[in-house]
Formats: C-alpha cells, sequence, structure tokens
C-alpha cells in the first residue's frame, strides 16, 4: 500500500530591529535585488545563496513595503518633535 503525505508547513516570524539596524536593512533592500545578487554572486560565489534566491526575492519586496514607510513615519515624528 503506497502512503502519501500532503502537509503544508508554514512559518511567520516576527523580527525587531533598531531603528540604525532597520535603516541599514532598507538601505540593502534598496539597493535593488538583481544588483544585491549579482555583486553578491560575483564576490561570494553562488554555492551559498543561489538556494535562497526566491527568498530573497520576496525579503527584498516585503522589506521596500513595510520598512520604507514606518522609517517616514519616524522621520515625520522626530521632525515635529523637534519643531516644537
Amino acid at each position: 500500500m503506497e502512503s502519501k503525505c500532503n502537509a503544508v508547513i508554514y512559518g511567520e516570524f516576527t523580527i525587531k530591529f533598531t531603528e540604525v539596524e532597520a535603516r541599514a536593512l532598507e538601505a540593502i533592500a534598496g539597493y535593488g535585488t538583481n544588483n544585491f545578487l549579482k555583486l553578491f554572486y560575483e564576490h561570494m560565489g553562488k554555492a551559498y545563496l543561489e538556494p535562497h534566491e526566491q527568498g530573497v526575492k520576496t525579503l527584498f519586496e516585503d522589506i521596500k513595503k513595510s520598512l520604507g514607510p514606518q522609517l517616514l513615519m519616524v522621520d515625520k515624528a522626530r521632525k515635529a518633535l523637534y519643531e516644537v
């Protein structure tokens, strides 16, 4: 008798960053996924990162979508606080 399993496992993770870390991460993602991967592969090789390439692409997109607006809010709050 053949046994089949059709299970899906999904993990979702929350990471907390300092503002300095978030700005650094946004800068890396803002460099562009293809540019980042090209330079990484040229200087570091493909063996380590290539198996995770799709994850890098979606990670960079998520970073650009979420961190940019959040950091803009921090900038606006800081500006409002210091203009008083």
